[in-house]
Order: C-alpha cells, then sequence, then structure tokens
C-alpha cells in the first residue's frame, strides 16, 4: 500500500475492529496518530468508567462516605477531570460541589460552616470543584482574607480532616499540576473559544503574572496539611487526558470494591504521572 496517501474511504469498510484500525494506521505512516491516542482514550476512559460505577454501587451498597477534593491552579483541568468522573454515575447518590465566593451571613461564620454541609453522606460522593482549600492559596493570593484568617486556617485544617477522618469520611486530596506555559496556551484557548469565554474570569488573568507567588502559598500548604491520614496526591496536567484516566485509576486503587476483580483494564496508575506529595519533589508548575 502506497504510505504517502491518506487514508481512504475504502480503507476504512476494510478494518472490522481497532486492532485492525490500528494497524492500518501504523501502515500509512502514522499520518493519524492523532485518530489512534484518541481511540484508545476513548476505551480506557469507558472501561474506567465503568468501574466508577461498580465503585459507586458498592459504596452505596456499604454507607460509604467519599470526599474526593480537586485543587489546582486555574485552567489545570479541574471541571473536565470531574465531568468525566461524574458522567455515568448515578446522580442519586454523587453530587458536584462547587461554591460561589462566600455570603456576607458566610463571612461571620466559622470559615469550615459551609463546607461540613456539603459533605458526603452515608453512600454518597462528593466531587468538589475547589474546597476549603480556597483559604489556603486563592485567598491569600488575591488578598481575599486577612494574614490572620490564613494562618488560623492553616492551624485548624489538619485538625478539621483528622475529625472527619476518625469519623470515617474518606477524604481524596488532588493538586492538578500545570506547567505555566500550558496554562497560558489554555488561557488564550478560553479567550479565543466563545464556548470557554466564561470560564476566563478576573483571577485567572492574574494566574500568569502572580505565578511565584501561588507557587510559594502552594508550597505552604502541603508542608502544612500533607498527612498521612489526608495525603496530597499530585497529577501532572499537561496531557488533560492523560491525567483524567491517572486520576481515575488513583481513586479506584484507594478501594477494594465489588467486581473489582473482573477490570478490563490496570486500575494502578501511572507513578510517573500520580504521586503523593514530598517536599523533596520537582514539580512542573
Amino acid at each position: 500500500m502506497n504510505k504517502s496517501k491518506g487514508l481512504t474511504e475504502e480503507d476504512f469498510k476494510s478494518v472490522t475492529n481497532n486492532k485492525e484500525l490500528f494497524a492500518l494506521i501504523e501502515q500509512k505512516n502514522g499520518a493519524f496518530k492523532k485518530v489512534h491516542k484518541t481511540v484508545l482514550y476513548n476505551e480506557e476512559l469507558r472501561l474506567l468508567q465503568i468501574e466508577l460505577v461498580k465503585l459507586q454501587n458498592w459504596i452505596s451498597k456499604e454507607n460509604k462516605r467519599v470526599a474526593i477534593v480537586f485543587e489546582g491552579r486555574d485552567a489545570a483541568g479541574k471541571g473536565g477531570n470531574i465531568r468525566r468522573f461524574m458522567e455515568h454515575l448515578n446522580p442519586r447518590s454523587s453530587k458536584l460541589v462547587a461554591l460561589n465566593k462566600p455570603t456576607k451571613v458566610e463571612k461571620g461564620q466559622w470559615y469550615f460552616q459551609r463546607y461540613i454541609k456539603e459533605l458526603p453522606n452515608p453512600g454518597e460522593i462528593a466531587f468538589f470543584d475547589r474546597s476549603w482549600y480556597n483559604r489556603a492559596v486563592v485567598e491569600p493570593v488575591m488578598g481575599f482574607c486577612t494574614d490572620q484568617q490564613y494562618k488560623q486556617f492553616l492551624v485548624q485544617v489538619p485538625e478539621f480532616e483528622h475529625m472527619m477522618y476518625e469519623d470515617g469520611l474518606i477524604i481524596i486530596k488532588f493538586w492538578l499540576s500545570i506547567s505555566k506555559e500550558e496554562q497560558l496556551k489554555r488561557f488564550e484557548g478560553r479567550k479565543e473559544n466563545p464556548l470557554k469565554r466564561w470560564k476566563f474570569s478576573p483571577v485567572d488573568q492574574k494566574g500568569q503574572s502572580l505565578w511565584d507567588k501561588y507557587t510559594r502559598f502552594k508550597g505552604e500548604m502541603f508542608s502544612k496539611t500533607h498527612t498521612s491520614y489526608s495525603p496530597w496526591v499530585i497529577i501532572k496536567t499537561n496531557d488533560k487526558k492523560t491525567a483524567r484516566l491517572e486520576a481515575m485509576r488513583h481513586v479506584l486503587s484507594q478501594f477494594d470494591y465489588e467486581g473489582k476483580e473482573d477490570a478490563k483494564t490496570i486500575l494502578n496508575p501511572d507513578p510517573n504521572v500520580v504521586m503523593r506529595y514530598y517536599r523533596s519533589n520537582i514539580q512542573i508548575d
């Protein structure tokens, strides 16, 4: 077959499965590697989402309470990750928590109060698109809290999470790590795409100019809030699709749910993409 030609209608008609399609793409000198990668991603995503449905059924049956926290710089992929996690889950026993800025009344309450009422009920998974950790990075960087409020938060949050841990609440804390160059690229994409323009906020606009300040507060957050009972899990997200799959694998690897042994894909995450925070880690952000 002539390698200089692209795929034709006859080529597509000649294949009957993905294996034959991949072989054909390879034969065409790799001109359609992006198609190959997309097909593989969609298949892995489907298999992992099947496992997530199994996990949710087990959580519901066993009355477990699971909170999955997604934190990271702007444009790191928090929303995209959560959408793929929740896409096929039963909405009756899963929920998204994405709180607006606190009201005047909430500002006068104990800081954690408005988050406590959003914690998962027995048999439920709650996905936090940002969380109480706003006070660890975004708020001090942008001047949305006082220095005293910030310091008090760092003292209280380990105790807050330890109380939840002792009460049986399972918390998984993700930090989605993105490079400065990739963040800028995604910001530009948001501004140019009318369907994504709403994602670009005044806070986002300062993300690049305040990059080093974010880095400093992020490091302080890790050093004060990474504990044995509630560790930070860092995911490299410059490749969004890989990050989504590996985040799912990490969550699935944390539970011995019913039917896990029948999984048709790998459930342990890639250690080059997913890792626990250690002070010696060199991070891309």
